[in-house]
């Protein structure tokens, strides 16, 4: 046979994958194929596909019978707004999209050249999981590819994108990368399947209940956002790229932005309401401060009593996290402290200013909690915001309570530039509370209990419950009035952008995990 002839039925077999009828599977299930799912993530005709006629060396149970290029595998690199990105995506119509040796392989070869070329990875998983006639070459593989994942995290920005079934060994490396999208209905992720838990638990449970985007997205925190179809998941990724940066040695790309940078908004001023037990939405406060008020959120639906995602300030990337007073009063939690955590550090590692909004009455009491280990979860976000390096700047617009006040960004740990609005209350605890503590024999002496409680509470309140001492002490560096918040931020970003700070010579420490 001519080579030439030879060549081109090779690269038409690799791109007709498993056949049109499953194509049409997955089409009829709601899922595009592999390629139609890089064509539509990077810019059109960016991609250059590597390892195209790689077949899988299996001989058993029959396989040299079945060899299809590429092995069910597509891998390769292209372009996202321009910027070089890497790429992988399973085909579920070649062998389920099973792990093989040399598939593996493919994967390892593009996590290489990303962290040789400082650029991000993003894997598009659609996987019945290890391919069962491989064996322990198969397994290899896996471990093969958590390896580059774990070498390569803080360097380059690592995007997993479940886009189907995603199970056993194969959850652990989206675990391992930067941030996971699941597509509603049409993906999921677990380590054991409903088959096994029924016969060693006697627990009955769906797949979708078990491990779909709702339960990672609302209930675990494994997956980071939600999309409608595979289409939703591919914008929001890109939408998430224009926020970071290529690596850790990069600054992440500024855009053009017609929003003032001295832009003042009256409304924030009476945001907080009076009384200091009602709640508010953060989110509004977020979106009247950032560029054009756009915010993308990250892990919006789990531990909604702590808010973090990307926006844009003077039309520089920046990270934001915020307490939630809508949600359980803004208290951190177990939940929220790894939330905020893992959110801070990304920022950390990838030169990202982090913004922070400060309304937290304090750690969310309970056994449950204390039985969990919140001691150890809320310190994660302590060891996070002191750990990091890059522009800190904390506005307190309500209560900082307690070891609370200590862990969100305060002056203490570190923090560049810390700001208070006029409704902020920074004390040891609320009023109430504290007149409980310090005047317990007055009451308990006092003919009217009431009233002598009530004077207490609005002595305290006026004495401590308020930013004034905080500023007397240099714990804020002012006290502003809420409409300024926007121009004050962006100054104190200018200010900061030369910033360097260090940590002590380590090989790393050692975070309460």
């Amino acid at each position: 046979m001519n080579r030439l002839d030879e060549l081109r039925r090779r690269h038409a077999a690799a791109e007709q994958g498993g056949g049109p009828e499953r194509r049409e599977r997955q089409h009829k299930e709601g899922k595009l194929s592999a390629r139609e799912r890089i064509e539509l993530l990077l810019d059109e005709s960016t991609f250059e596909e590597l390892d195209k006629l790689v077949t899988h060396r299996c001989r058993d149970f029959g396989m040299d019978e079945q060899n299809v290029p590429g092995d069910g595998f597509v891998t390769g690199y292209g372009r996202i707004e321009g910027r070089l990105v890497y790429v992988f995506a399973q085909d579920f119509t070649v062998f389920g999209g099973s792990l093989s040796e040399t598939n593996a392989q493919k994967i390892c070869k593009i996590m290489d050249l990303a962290l040789k070329t400082g650029a991000p990875v993003i894997g598009l998983n659609d996987s019945g999981g290890a391919r069962i006639q491989e064996g322990v070459v198969s397994l290899a593989g896996y471990a093969d590819i958590f390896l580059r994942n774990t070498l390569a995290s803080g360097v380059v920005p690592q995007i997993s994108a479940i886009m189907g079934p995603c199970a056993g060994g194969a959850v652990y490396s989206p675990a391992i990368t930067d941030f996971v999208f699941m597509v509603d209905h049409t993906s999921y992720m677990f380590v054991t399947g409903p088959d096994v838990i029924k016969t060693v638990t006697h627990e009955d449970v769906t797949k979708e209940k078990l491990g779909g985007a709702a339960t990672h997205n609302s209930v675990s925190g494994v997956g980071h956002f939600t999309a409608a179809d595979d289409g939703d998941c591919l914008r929001m990724i890109r939408e998430l790229l224009s926020y970071l940066p290529q690596n850790n040695r990069e600054d992440a790309p500024r855009r053009a932005t017609a929003d003032p940078a001295d832009r003042m908004d009256a409304a924030l001023d009476t945001v907080v309401p009076a009384e200091s037990s009602l709640p508010y939405d953060i989110k509004d406060v977020i979106h009247r401060v950032v560029d054009d008020g756009e915010f993308f959120e990250v892990h919006e639906h789990w531990a909604r009593n702590i808010v973090v995602g990307f926006a844009h300030m003077d039309g520089r990337s920046i990270g934001i996290v915020a307490n939630q007073p809508a949600f359980l009063a803004g208290c951190l939690d177990i939940a929220s402290s790894t939330k905020g955590a893992r959110f801070v550090r990304f920022c950390d590692a990838f030169n990202i200013p982090i913004l922070t909004f400060e309304d937290v009455p304090g750690f969310l009491p309970g056994t449950e909690q204390e039985f969990g280990g919140i001691i150890r979860h809320g310190a994660k976000l302590l060891y996070a915001y002191a750990e990091a390096t890059v522009p800190k700047i904390t506005v307190i617009t309500r209560k900082a309570y307690g070891g609370a006040y200590c862990v969100m960004g305060s002056k203490h740990i570190r923090t560049d530039i810390n700001l208070a609005w006029p409704s902020a209350e920074i004390a040891v605890m609320g009023p109430e509370g504290a007149v409980n503590i310090v005047y317990r024999r007055e009451l308990a002496a006092a003919e009217d209990k009431a009233a002598v409680r009530q004077q207490k509470v609005d002595e305290f309140r006026e004495r401590f419950a308020n930013p004034f001492v905080a500023a007397e002490r240099g714990y804020v560096d002012d006290v502003i009035e809420p409409r300024e918040t926007r121009p004050r931020v962006i100054r104190a970003l200018r200010m900061l952008e030369s910033k360097v700070d260090t940590m002590p010579r380590k090989k790393h420490g050692n975070i309460p995990l």
